[in-house]
């Protein structure tokens, strides 16, 4: 992937300017299989409806103090990842944020979001692992090798702890597995969600 000099490495990215990440994904994700399977293509809210479900996702990462991570180009955020620590319990602002979340979002939501976590669930189960909860570009600056440096903050977090066996994600584009293949992840389950929907759950082994 080309390399753009302008774009400085992933950092830390301060919760206090957590609607940056939200910003950046609404625009990444806008037409992920996911977000159109959950919330309905044809609402006429779905933007709205889009921006309240990952924000609820991204506040959940920070409300459980988990790594988020931004690469700017110049003042610009342009591409974010977030990852979950499978040992984190949720604290009660994550559970009362959530149950606001799906009595706006309707029941249907919540059912067809619940679907997708119990297909996707039984990948990873039983191993003490990162997951790579999110990770997008905007699409103004797709092409450019960011996403390829968010996955390397992510990978080099995970090797430093001694107690993970390694990344998880999952993917419901199957494009999609040939990039994250090339970084070293492998096809641990696929399921199809809906007739619409279906799901891949990918691993790296950690390394060191």
């Amino acid at each position: 992937m080309p390399h753009d000099s302008s774009t400085g490495d992933p950092v830390r990215w301060p919760a206090d300017r957590v609607h940056d990440i939200i910003e950046v994904f609404c625009d990444a994700f806008r037409d992920y299989p996911v977000m159109r399977h959950v919330l309905g293509s044809a609402a006429d809210d779905y933007d709205r409806r889009l921006g309240e479900l990952i924000g609820f996702f991204v506040m959940t990462r920070v409300n459980r103090a988990e790594p988020v991570f931004a690469v700017l180009d110049g003042p610009t955020v342009a591409g974010a990842a977030t990852m979950t620590l499978q040992d984190r319990e949720s604290p009660l602002a994550v559970i009362e944020h959530r149950e606001r979340v799906w009595a706006d979002l309707g029941a249907g939501a919540r059912s067809r979001y619940a679907a997708y976590g119990d297909a996707t669930h039984p990948f990873f189960a039983g191993r003490r692992h990162h997951h790579l909860n999110m990770i997008g570009v905007r699409r103004s600056h797709a092409g450019r090798g960011l996403a390829r440096r968010l996955l390397e903050a992510v990978h080099a977090l995970a090797e430093s702890d001694p107690a993970s066996e390694g990344v998880s994600l999952t993917t419901e584009t199957p494009h999609n597995l040939p990039f994250y293949e090339h970084f070293g992840y492998r096809v641990v389950g696929h399921a199809r969600v809906a007739g619409d929907l279906e799901t891949w759950g990918l691993f790296r082994e950690r390394r060191m």
